[in-house]
């Protein structure tokens, strides 16, 4: 079976020679690497244009201007031809059996999209932490649900680790970009989650480099704000956007049940930042869509979103402990 594998690149010369070597040296050599590049102004143009001559495998694409990297990813997307595709980052390191493994998983299990865990690296490939599904709390959803109604409210599923069957990009395509937060991975998860199968390797399969200019890491936006407001905030301006998205691409959604729910879930957060009171009816909402998360993550966010008068004092003294 023939693999396109799409990597989109951007200012990424530091660590560029290494994630495309750990491709080419993989143990399953039968796949297309289709490289996009974003108008980079350091040298990954030229050290992209050594591979091309030296590999025949290496298709490179040079965009004339700066796409993004939804759009560039589509750009790509729309380039495949074979069987199965695959999504690579810049910057991280497979691991030499991540295609092999990753077929005989599809195959075995009749599947139409795998991923797997990763393990987290500093820029030096030293080890941070053996399991990013651990690291993120992600385990339980992986290990018990797996399925399209655990993905939806948060995405668990990292796009380098993906292999998927070509035959869904006519559903996953177009991108959704009216979204700023949706990226191509979660909603090509989605989409496969909705209407396919999928099966994860436990094993990890890539060893995730965090550095200064990851685009997508292992940290959130929101562990680095300092502001409860701010915050709240931000955790609501997510949530409108990805239901907002949910009901502009009503397609993706194979029951009506589910374009009801995105309904209720846009106008729940929506109403968010004016109410003044309880609303039992809003917390019976919010435990629904919340369901699959973790009973911390989720009472957590029930604080800061339904009693955010109790969050910002408990918020504040957590600050303030932590700053002593």
């Amino acid at each position: 079976m023939k693999i396109d594998i799409l990597m989109a690149t951007y200012q990424g010369e530091k660590y560029l020679k290494e994630q495309i070597d750990s491709i080419l040296n993989q143990t399953y050599q039968d796949f297309r690497l289709l490289i996009s590049d974003d108008g980079s102004q350091d040298s990954t143009r030229e050290i992209l244009k050594e591979y091309v001559a030296k590999d025949k495998r290496v298709i490179v694409f040079l965009q004339p201007k700066n796409l993004g990297i939804m759009r560039n990813f589509e750009y790509l997307m729309q380039k495949v031809e074979s069987e199965c595709f695959m999504f690579s980052d810049q910057d991280d390191i497979w691991q030499k059996d991540k295609i092999e493994k990753s077929l005989l998983t599809m195959a075995k299990n009749d599947s139409d999209l795998v991923y797997s865990d990763l393990e987290v690296v500093n820029q030096d490939l030293e080890l941070i932490h053996k399991s990013y599904w651990k690291l993120k709390g992600f385990e339980q959803k992986v290990k018990k649900y797996n399925d399209f109604e655990s993905l939806y409210l948060n995405n668990y599923i990292t796009g380098c680790t993906m292999l998927i069957k070509s035959k869904w990009l006519s559903k996953i395509l177009p991108l959704p970009h009216q979204s700023n937060y949706i990226l191509h991975d979660y909603w090509t998860a989605l989409v496969v989650s909705q209407f396919g199968k999928m099966t994860y390797l436990e094993e990890p399969q890539v060893k995730y480099r965090q550095h200064t200019k990851n685009r997508i890491g292992s940290k959130k936006r929101s562990d680095e704000i300092q502001d409860f407001d701010e915050m709240r905030d931000l955790f609501i301006e997510v949530k409108k956007d990805h239901f907002k998205t949910f009901m502009q691409n009503p397609n993706i959604f194979k029951n009506q049940q589910g374009k009801e729910l995105n309904k209720l879930a846009f106008a729940y957060f929506d109403g968010l930042k004016m109410q003044k009171k309880c609303n039992i009816k809003q917390d019976i909402l919010f435990w629904k869509l919340y369901k699959y998360e973790k009973f911390s993550y989720r009472f957590q966010n029930f604080l800061i979103l339904n009693r955010p008068n109790l969050a910002k004092k408990l918020f504040l003294v957590k600050k303030g402990l932590k700053n002593k």
